[in-house]
Parts: structure tokens; sequence; C-alpha cells
């Protein structure tokens, strides 16, 4: 006999997985070795770089190395081995969670990791990545200045910057006006308009985004910092994102779901990439990006040294080759991401159309883009100045799923 459920029993069902799923992920992350509770040695840093070991293994995230394998005209895996004698594997983790737990685990001893933000903070507070000596990486200072001083802590630099990006509001401008502020997706009567074809951001991280906008709409919040919020101000967001809820089509992971959501779902307005927006501009679709009043969010990818690096010279190689302008060029155009050095845009290396999507070398706009960190429980700025209670990842991970996946 087959048993029939119900559109309720359904829903029920989603939710009760959806609050396991939660569960478990708030368990892994309460419980993973970046932790501040689970901190290594201090790793030291590298005097001099020797000879190559004539092995490099990695960490990275789908998407992040090409070898020619996909695309046979795009590999800097290849000419990197046979420059340096250092043959690359790499271990692709599922996502950032995942990430953190390879890289903090004592009994792997991987190389590096390239890693987003929010896996970043928490590899250093647990020590599992070294301090990076940038006297020995070639290249280090043509880097984007901001990006550099990202991962600087205590004096020290943790990573080198390798991919950057904004996040902006991106409309189709046949159907909607120009939007000027983040109201356009946050505040609950102007996302009504356009319910069912919003399509927003899938990370906690998203978090900031409406900080950013409560921080000019809701002064009585004293939003300073939107990475470091108190626990009424992080309320404040949740309550923002459940009323959203509704109206959103979509949350988007990938760069391509957007990009699809856009082109074939019916989507008009959402938080995107200049990068998404270029795609379908040249598909005819008529999408454009604008940088809401408020100000935008952005984040950036870094080459961290792992605290037990088996192979260190072959590692310190290959910061210095993901450094290098040509590098660089392909990286961006291939993930569809801003280089973190500005040359890649120079003479006639990377496409014009790509470059001016990102505005790279436009230092003003860079500047202004608030980029993302890991939050953490213990944050500055306090009545006193001095130290004040903030909601760290983890409390971010649970509003996220709670107001977007939940309820």
């Amino acid at each position: 006999m087959r048993l029939k459920v119900g559109p309720g029993a359904a829903r029920g069902t989603r939710r009760t997985g959806a609050a396991a799923g939660l569960a478990a992920l708030v368990l892994a992350l309460g419980g993973c070795g970046g932790g501040e509770g689970h901190k290594a040695e201090a790793a030291p840093v590298a005097g001099t770089v020797g000879g190559g070991e004539g092995e490099l293994n990695l960490v990275v995230l789908p998407g992040d190395i090409e070898n020619g394998g996909t695309d046979r005209r795009v590999d800097w895996v290849t000419p990197f081995q046979e420059r340096t004698g250092c043959t690359v594997s790499w271990r692709t983790a599922r996502d950032a969670q995942e990430m953190t737990d390879l890289v903090s685990n004592p009994a792997r001893r991987y190389d590096g990791v390239l890693a987003p933000p929010e896996v970043a903070g928490r590899l250093v507070a647990g020590r599992q990545v070294a301090p990076v000596n940038t006297d020995l990486v070639d290249g280090y200072k043509k880097l984007e200045p901001k990006l550099r001083n990202l991962l600087r802590q205590d004096g020290k630099v943790y990573g080198v910057p390798y991919t950057w990006g904004s996040n902006v509001l991106m409309y189709d401008a046949r159907t909607v006006a120009p939007p000027s502020s983040w109201g356009a997706v946050y505040d609950p009567d102007q996302a009504r308009r356009y319910a069912g074809r919003l399509v927003m951001r899938d990370t906690p991280l998203s978090v900031a985004d409406v900080a950013l906008y409560l921080k000019q709409h809701d002064r009585k919040l004293k939003i300073k910092d939107v990475y470091s919020l108190s626990p009424r101000q992080l309320a404040a967001v949740r309550g923002i994102l459940a009323k959203q809820r509704p109206s959103v089509r979509a949350y988007w992971k990938t760069p391509a779901s957007a990009v699809s959501a856009f082109a074939a779902d019916g989507a008009v307005l959402g938080v995107g990439s200049p990068y998404q927006a270029d795609v379908l501009g040249r598909a005819g679709h008529g999408v454009r990006t604008t940088d809401p009043a408020e100000g935008v969010t952005g984040w950036a990818t870094a080459w961290m040294v792992g605290a037990r690096a088996a192979h260190p010279n072959c590692m310190y190689e290959w910061l210095r080759w993901t450094a290098t302008p040509d590098v660089q060029q392909q990286v961006a155009e291939w993930s569809g991401v801003a280089p973190a050095n500005p040359q890649a845009c120079s003479g006639e290396r990377a496409k014009s159309g790509f470059c001016v999507a990102y505005r790279v070398g436009d230092r003003g706009r860079l500047d202004r883009i608030v980029f993302a960190r890991t939050p953490t429980a213990v944050c500055g700025g306090g009545p006193d100045k001095g130290e004040r209670k903030c909601t760290d990842y983890i409390e971010w991970t649970r509003v996220w799923i709670e107001a977007t996946k939940l309820g």
C-alpha cells in the first residue's frame, strides 16, 4: 500500500529535516578543529625558501583550480609543475565547513588552502595556518593594498590575496527601475512588489548585507560594524530575513544558479555580482548592477600556508606563481571573479569588458567595499571602548538557516 502524504505533511517533513540538519551543523561548527577551543601550536614563519620537495598538497573549493581537465585552454597547474618540479594534488572540499575540518585535522599535513573569509578567520584563530613571510613572495606588493591588509593580525600576515568580489544589487532593467537602496530587497513592502522574482545569496555572511541596510535605516540599533553584531542586532536581521523569505524565488550558492534564475526562471531583482550581470548582459538579458547608497559588502579569497605543511618550499613557490599577472588573469576569467593583482588587466591580458565590469584598479571603489571576515563572539567598540559580547559565525549560521529555510 502506498502512503499518501498531503502538502501540509510534506512541509512538516521538510521542516523536521531542516531542523535536524541545523542541529547537526551547529554541532559541527562548535566542535570543529578551527574553533577557539582547539588551538594548535603556533607555526613558525618561514625564513628562506629552499629547493622544492617535489610535491604540493592543497585544499580548495569546487572550481578553484584548473589543470586543463575541464577546458584544455585553461591550465595554470601544468606550467607550474614544469617550472618548479612540484607535482600538485588537491582535495576539493564540499563546502566551507568541510574545508575548515580538513585543514584543522591534526592527522593531516596539507601544505596550503585557498580560504574564503568564513574559513580564514577560524583557521587563524585555531592556529591551523602559519604566518606568511611576504618578503619571500615575489609580486606580493603588486597585489591590492586593501586586500593585503585583510589577513593581517598582530603584525603578522596570514594569507596572500588571490581573488575578490563584491555583493551588489542586480536587476533586469526592462522590468525594474534602477534601485538605489538595499531596501529594494530588504524592506518587506518593497520586496513584495517582486514577490517570487527575487534571488538572494545563500550564505550566512549575507547577514552583513542586511546589517548594512539596518545601519542606515534603524539607527536605534546602533550598528557600527556589520561583521560585529550584538545579539539584539542579529535578532533584528533575523526579523528582516524572515519577512523577506516569502518573496524570494531562490537562494543561490553558485554564480551559475543566479544566472539561470535571471535567464530562464523569471528572476528580476536580487543580490549578485558584476560577473553575473556581465554574462547576462552579453546574452541580451538587459541585466545590470548598482551599488546601493548604503554601500556594499565584499569577499576575498587567499592562499594560506598550513601549520603542518609537509612541503613548505613548494607552497611558497605556489604563492609566487599564483600572484603573477598571467595566472591571475586566467583565474579571474575562468572563475568569474576579480584578480587580486590589477596587472592582470594590463595590456592585452584580460578582456577589457571583464575588467571594466569589475572596475579593476578603481581604488576608490575598492576602499568603499566592506570586506567580509569571520564573525567572533568577542569584539571591540563597547561603551567603555573595551570588549563586548558579539555573535559568532555559529550564531549567524543558525539565524540564517532558521530565517531562510525553516518555518
